[in-house]
C-alpha cells in the first residue's frame, strides 16, 4: 500500500489557508491568492443593498480586557442609541427561526423582539434566535409571556439588550416587573450571574455594575385600564419605555375585530400624549397597523416602531406569490416570453454565470 505523508510547512500552509480569518464570508474563497484551494473559476455576486449591514470580525474578550473590548467592538447599545435622539425600527420574531432572525439582523434592523407570548417558543428556543441576531450585531428584545419574576429571570440570564412585560395595567404591576429585573436588595431577580450567559457566562467581571444601565425595561399597556394610568406607569423608576398594545386595546375597549374604530385610535393618542408630555419620562415604543404606518408614528413621537413581524412578511410575500400564478395565463406568459415579431428573447444571464 502507497503511503502517504505531508511536511510540517505544507500543512502550516494549508492550515492558514483554510483559516476563517483567510475566508471571504460571501464566496468562501480565500482572500490570499498564494494560497488558494478551489478552482480557479469564481463566482460573481450581484451588489449588497447598501442598507445591509456589513459584518466584522471581534476578538472574543478576555476575562482581563472586558471594557476595552466593549468600547471597541460592541455596538451601541438601545438605551444609549434612544438617548442620543435616535428612531429605531424594528421587527417581531414568531418563527424563533435562528436563519429568520439572521435575516433580519443582516436586513439592517434595529432591533428584533423573539417573541414568547403569542410566538410557540420559549427559552430554550430564544436562545438560538439571539445567538443569530448577536451574530449580525442586532439587539434582541425578548417579550414574555407573563409577567413574571420566573419567566423574567430566565430571559434575563439569557442577556437580551431588552425585556417586554405584557398587560402591565398600573403602577403597582409596573414596580413588580422592575424588581423582578434587579438583584436584592433593590429587586427580587435570583443570581446566576457567575455562569449565564448574560454576564458572558461569568467572563464579564463588571456585569453588576452596568446591567442595570444596558437594561432596557419596557412594559406593554394595552387595555382601557392601562390607559388610565399610563402617565403614572411611564412614571416608575426603571420603567425605560411604554410599548403601546393596540389589538388588546381595542379588545378591552370591545372592538376587537375593528382596532381601527375611532374610538380606539382616541384613546391610543391620548395613551401617548400622555407619555411624551413628560420631558425625561420613558420612550414610546409602538406597532405598525394597517391604519396606522411607520411614518405617521414617527411623526406622532414615537421612538421605536416595529414594522412587521416574520409570519407576516412570509404569509404576504406567499399569498402574493401564489396569486400572481393563479391569475396568470399560459398565453400571457408566452406573449411575455415573445419579442419583436413573434421572436423568441433570449433569457437574462443568470448572475452566477
Amino acid at each position: 500500500m502507497a503511503s502517504f505523508s505531508i511536511s510540517s510547512s505544507s500543512f502550516s500552509t494549508l492550515r492558514k489557508s483554510l483559516h476563517p480569518l483567510n475566508l471571504n464570508p460571501i464566496s468562501e474563497t480565500p482572500l490570499s491568492s498564494s494560497s488558494s484551494i478551489l478552482p480557479s473559476k469564481t463566482l460573481t455576486l450581484p451588489p449588497l443593498s447598501p442598507n445591509l449591514k456589513t459584518l466584522k470580525y471581534s476578538p472574543p474578550h478576555s476575562t482581563t480586557s472586558t471594557a476595552v473590548a466593549a468600547a471597541t467592538s460592541s455596538p451601541q447599545s438601545l438605551k444609549s442609541r434612544l438617548k442620543s435622539g435616535e428612531t429605531l425600527y424594528g421587527i417581531f420574531l414568531l418563527t424563533f427561526s435562528p436563519t429568520i432572525a439572521e435575516i433580519a439582523g443582516l436586513a439592517g434592523y434595529d432591533f428584533a423582539v423573539v417573541d414568547m407570548e403569542h410566538g410557540h417558543g420559549g427559552i430554550s428556543d430564544a436562545l438560538h434566535c439571539l445567538h443569530a441576531l448577536a451574530a449580525t450585531n442586532t439587539a434582541a428584545i425578548l417579550r414574555l409571556p407573563e409577567s413574571s419574576a420566573t419567566w423574567a429571570k430566565k430571559a434575563l440570564d439569557l442577556g437580551p439588550q431588552g425585556i417586554m412585560f405584557p398587560m402591565i395595567d398600573s403602577p403597582k404591576s409596573a414596580k413588580k416587573a422592575v424588581s423582578y429585573c434587579r438583584f436584592p436588595p433593590a429587586g427580587v431577580r435570583g443570581s446566576a450571574h457567575t455562569i449565564v450567559r448574560a454576564s458572558g457566562y461569568g467572563t464579564d467581571e463588571g456585569y453588576l455594575s452596568h446591567y442595570e444601565e444596558e437594561l432596557l425595561v419596557m412594559c406593554q399597556v394595552e387595555s382601557e385600564e392601562g390607559v388610565k394610568k399610563i402617565d403614572e406607569i411611564s412614571a416608575v423608576d426603571g420603567v425605560d419605555c411604554i410599548q403601546m398594545g393596540p389589538l388588546d386595546l381595542s379588545a378591552s375597549m370591545g372592538y376587537l375585530w375593528d382596532p381601527g374604530n375611532k374610538k380606539v385610535r382616541e384613546m391610543m393618542r391620548s395613551a401617548e400624549k400622555a407619555v411624551l408630555k413628560k420631558s425625561g419620562s420613558a420612550y414610546l415604543s409602538g406597532f405598525v397597523m394597517p391604519h396606522d404606518g411607520a411614518e405617521q408614528l414617527r411623526r406622532r413621537g414615537y421612538h421605536m416602531v416595529a414594522g412587521a413581524a416574520d409570519l407576516g412578511l412570509f404569509r404576504s410575500a406567499a399569498v402574493e406569490d401564489v396569486r400572481r400564478f393563479k391569475m396568470s395565463s399560459p398565453e400571457q406568459e408566452s406573449d411575455e416570453d415573445k419579442g419583436n415579431n413573434g421572436k423568441e428573447v433570449a433569457d437574462e444571464k443568470y448572475w452566477s454565470e
